[in-house]
């Protein structure tokens, strides 16, 4: 790997940082060791293999949405390996039974078909607790209306068939310990039923436990409780929270157009390269940048494709950017390198490392086959 600057990283870059990463990652082996419960990577927030030996070493594995993440989690990690999707292939279930140890169902029909095929996993079902703790997020919702994930209580029969081990849910989206408290007890009494037959219950992910201030003392409680009460292992699914903080995006300013305000052209995308700031709406956090007009240069952030709305945000400075200036994004390991994408041709950022001592390791570069091999 090449040892690199921050000054003369190739630019877009996305940085890991590896001293914050073990940072979250203790609380969570903490957690696992206090509690008894088992961490799992959600892979779909943050799928950056090459430090999967480092997670390795303080959670228990990974978690899927789908063949190829479980696929990476058994070559990458090789610990706990669990799985989930709305639906499954046919031709897909070999594999996944080969090696997932828990393969989770979206409905009963799914359950149906695959049963045989799953093989020797442990067989789960997703619930619908049908109880919404989000706010201005239904995209993010599984509780929402008419949502697709997860079989609610009227359609659950009154007996589990026996090969079923264990029980999923997941609702939240960065949140704290409060909501999956009022979440689990609404599950509780819809489905309290059947938590003495089975031997597991996922808790999904969303839980926000590495965030300064977060109740982790209320997520210990709850865990207690489920566990003392009904004698389950517990899984939590966490993304986020493994990489929260983490990681930046380094761009370089490319040109700055006027138009009623100063337009910063930069290399780095919000559609292609931190999707979020345009699907949640997000405002990604800014090294040395401030909200509009509160310092003496306010400039919108913009991108080199041709999608008028590619705008990352309206931020100020203490001093006036000048084309060839780097900026960094921060907060951006996670849903950032597993949702880019080559829109316009857009060359993807390169992927780097931020060792404990300071230095910085290149661990990828792309070029023009990476987009070219996506397309005929």
């Amino acid at each position: 790997m090449k040892t690199c600057t921050w000054e003369t990283l190739p630019t877009p870059c996305y940085v890991a940082d590896e001293k914050k990463l073990k940072q979250n990652l203790e609380i969570l082996k903490n957690l696992e060791q206090e509690t008894g419960c088992h961490v799992l990577l959600a892979q779909k927030a943050f799928s950056m293999y090459h430090l999967y030996p480092l997670i390795g070493q303080y959670i228990s594995g990974t978690t899927a949405s789908g063949l190829y993440e479980a696929r990476l989690g058994r070559e990458e990690m090789g610990k706990e390996n669990h799985v989930f999707a709305p639906a499954y292939k046919a031709e897909d279930m070999k594999e996944l039974s080969e090696i997932c140890d828990h393969i989770i169902f979206n409905s009963f029909a799914q359950y149906e078909k695959h049963r045989e095929a799953a093989g020797k996993a442990s067989i789960g079902i997703r619930v619908n607790p049908e109880c919404s703790t989000q706010e201005g997020h239904a995209i993010y919702d599984p509780c929402a209306p008419g949502s697709r994930l997860g079989v609610t209580r009227a359609q659950f029969p009154e007996e589990l068939p026996e090969d079923i081990e264990g029980l999923h849910f997941h609702t939240l989206c960065e949140q704290d310990a409060d909501d999956l408290v009022k979440t689990f007890y609404a599950f509780e009494e819809k489905f309290g039923q059947y938590l003495t037959k089975i031997k597991w219950l996922n808790l999904g992910g969303g839980h926000h436990i590495t965030r300064p201030g977060y109740h982790l003392e209320e997520l210990k409680k709850l865990i207690g409780y489920i566990t003392d009460r009904y004698h389950l292992t517990v899984y939590l699914e966490p993304g986020e929270a493994i990489a929260l903080n983490a990681g930046y995006l380094v761009t370089e300013v490319q040109d700055i157009v006027k138009n009623d305000l100063d337009i910063l052209i930069l290399d780095a995308s919000a559609a292609c390269h931190m999707p979020d700031v345009l699907e949640m709406p997000y405002r990604p956090p800014l090294r040395g940048g401030f909200p509009a007009k509160e310092k003496p240069y306010t400039y919108r952030l913009s991108s080199m494709t041709c999608l008028a709305g590619d705008v990352i945000g309206d931020y100020s400075f203490t001093q006036e950017i000048h084309v060839g200036d780097r900026l960094v994004f921060e907060d951006m390991a996670i849903y950032s390198m597993v949702k880019n994408n080559t829109f316009n041709g857009m060359p993807l950022p390169a992927i780097a490392v931020q060792k404990e001592d300071g230095t910085v390791q290149i661990v990828k570069e792309f070029g023009y086959e990476d987009f070219k091999m996506r397309l005929s």
